[in-house]
């Protein structure tokens, strides 16, 4: 499986030219995972998946368009043509795209979503707090883990609605690395939050010691960057 990653900057103020774009996530050319920006429509996908309809996951929420590429989101809206709300697994060509639903916002659904191509699977889950243990079984040999970055800190930042008790925010880059290790032996951060831009090579080498100290590998992403996944798995192999 081919990844080119495409956007990488969470909901700041750009103020670096390798994370400057939004959420976006290229699959073998083909399936593009969120799109945080109007220039990724220029990669003619066949088809876009999307997290949760937050702008910088979704540019169309500020930015109504009509786009002729089919789209598919956890909640209908008005300002794309092509937009259908995902239920259950959708396939196209040989990949296979999974709705894993998640604890992110309290305003709009979110989901992550499982590609298969029937050789490799990979798990991209947006913007995240939890997912529920109901769906953890989905996730044996995942070959390659995309998850945001927005904080560092051990429990990010969590809030609760105090009439409905829901949770609401961003776990911490800490709490992911524990979720996802069970699953996995490459985790990639992507959606990053102010805390990385104080610093970017600080940022990227407390990423990596992370991994090393967690037994897996952190890949540290940025806009165009690309990965082969069969790379990974002769080199692990």
């Amino acid at each position: 499986m081919h990844i080119k990653v495409l956007g990488t900057r969470g909901e700041v103020d750009p103020s670096s030219p390798y994370h400057s774009k939004h959420s976006g996530i290229l699959v073998d050319g083909m399936l593009l995972l969120d799109l945080g920006e109007r220039e990724f429509l220029d990669y003619k996908p066949k088809s876009i998946f999307i997290t949760h309809l937050h702008p910088d996951h979704a540019f169309f929420v500020t930015e109504p368009m009509a786009i002729d590429i089919p789209i598919y989101a956890p909640e209908e809206s008005q300002n794309a043509t092509n937009l259908r709300k995902i239920g259950n697994a959708i396939q196209i060509d040989s990949h296979r795209v999974t709705p894993i639903p998640t604890h992110h916002s309290k305003k709009v659904k979110s989901v992550g979503y499982l590609v298969d191509n029937g050789t490799q699977k990979i798990l991209y889950t947006g913007d995240l707090i939890w997912i529920n243990k109901e769906y953890h079984h989905l996730f044996d040999h995942l070959a390659l883990v995309i998850t945001e970055a927005s904080f560092i800190r051990k429990g990010g930042m969590v809030r609760k609605d105090r009439d409905t008790g829901q949770i609401y925010g961003h776990t911490g880059v800490p709490n992911l690395i524990d979720l996802f290790k069970q699953f996995t032996s490459h985790i990639l951060f992507i959606h990053f939050g102010n805390w990385f831009y104080k610093g970017a090579k600080a940022a990227r080498e407390t990423l990596n010691k992370m991994g090393i100290s967690n037994g897996i590998s952190v890949h540290v992403g940025y806009d165009g960057m690309q990965l082969d996944l069969y790379e990974y798995e002769r080199y692990s192999g």
